[in-house]
């Protein structure tokens, strides 16, 4: 249930965003979601890819330093009150969001969550005790490999 992120530090300059996105696009890789945050005088690029390994690949060629992360995706309604009530359980279990972004969901009606946990592995129960919908890689048409 949980999901491979790659996150990348890029510099807050023009056509930075560009370079990475045009070149993950020119290698075929799509992005199933994306988050940028500015921290400065870098930002913090969040992106859920189609391929891992070869995102990998081609920021060690363009010398862009990333790190993996595991998060958790769950879709919820997309009404008024969804998030909170999907939230409670998890502070009741004292699990903490780390950090979040979402998007439209795949079904009309519907948001995806992206979270990191606290405790991934935790909130993963919880959530699955209170009858929410986690998503896996199959469900964002991701390639899952071991040699990430």
């Amino acid at each position: 249930m949980k999901l491979k992120q790659i996150t990348i530090a890029i510099e807050n300059s023009p056509g930075r965003l560009y370079e990475v996105t045009n070149a993950l696009g020119e290698a075929g890789i799509n992005l199933r979601a994306a988050s940028l945050v500015d921290t400065g005088a870098f930002g913090q690029l969040r992106l859920l890819v189609s391929d891992l390994a070869k995102t990998r690949r081609i920021l060690m060629k363009m010398q862009m330093p990333a790190k993996v992360d595991e998060v958790v995706a769950v879709e919820i309604e997309d009404k008024p009150g969804s998030l909170a009530r999907m939230l409670k359980p998890l502070i009741d279990a004292n699990i903490q969001v780390t950090y979040t972004y979402a998007f439209v969901g795949f079904q009309p009606g519907s948001a995806i969550m992206i979270f990191r946990f606290s405790d991934n592995d935790k909130a993963i129960k919880v959530l699955q005790e209170n009858g929410m919908k986690l998503l896996d890689s199959k469900d964002f048409g991701i390639l899952e490999t071991n040699n990430n």
